[in-house]
């Protein structure tokens, strides 16, 4: 297996961090991105070289064509794209594969079946394995979260379909939360992963994450 040298990180906060210092115990070099407002993050300046990203905000760290061309123009061999954003995007798993540069995590075709958080349900439904009570489909609006939320009795979660990391996510406690409740997910869900799909589920009170 060949020993890569440079990583593009493909992301910014705690997780970036995580990435470049782990880079560096490797011995491996690591090219942090940054959107203008992230230019004096705690990440940039932990990693070996940094890259501007054109755009603004959450939209600059899912701009695809900037990033790979970033780390082609940096000569680095591998993506990581930490949590959230792009790291559940088959399509950009994909790319990296074209342009030679390998993707740190899962195969498209797992991203593109458990980056879907609907199809990774239906899956595992299929396979006898218990799921929390939810919608089979993506959602399309507002109305039709409050007839799926009525059935399953509250609390419930709406969620992003896309994505994880905790965004596109909203618990709600009475229906006249819910419709407010599901406009913010959708936008929250678009604007992270650009895809504003949402289902809802039972809420589980007082869960472990394992």
């Amino acid at each position: 297996m060949a020993l890569h040298r440079r990583v593009l990180i493909a992301n910014r906060g705690e997780i970036a961090v995580r990435i470049a210092r782990a880079a560096a115990s490797l011995g491996i070099e690591s090219v942090a991105v940054h959107a203008p407002v992230d230019a004096h993050s705690r990440h940039v300046r932990l990693a070996t070289t940094a890259r501007a990203l054109p755009g603004d905000g959450v939209a600059a760290y899912l701009d695809a064509g900037a990033l790979l061309r970033i780390a082609t123009e940096t000569g680095c061999d591998c993506v990581h794209p930490g949590y959230g954003f792009l790291a559940e995007n088959a399509s950009f798993a994909e790319w990296c594969a074209t342009d030679g540069i390998t993707f740190v995590g899962p195969p498209p075709a797992a991203l593109a079946l458990f980056g879907d958080k609907v199809r990774a349900r239906a899956l595992a439904a299929s396979l006898g394995i218990p799921i929390v009570a939810g919608s089979a489909e993506p959602l399309l609006s507002a109305a039709e979260a409050t007839d799926v939320a009525a059935r399953l009795g509250y609390p419930v979660m709406l969620k992003a379909a896309a994505g994880g990391g905790g965004r596109g996510m909203r618990a709600v406690h009475q229906p006249e939360d819910l419709a407010e409740a599901f406009e913010r997910c959708r936008g929250e869900a678009e604007a992270a992963f650009g895809d504003g799909s949402v289902f809802v589920e039972r809420l589980v009170l007082r869960p472990r994450h394992i």
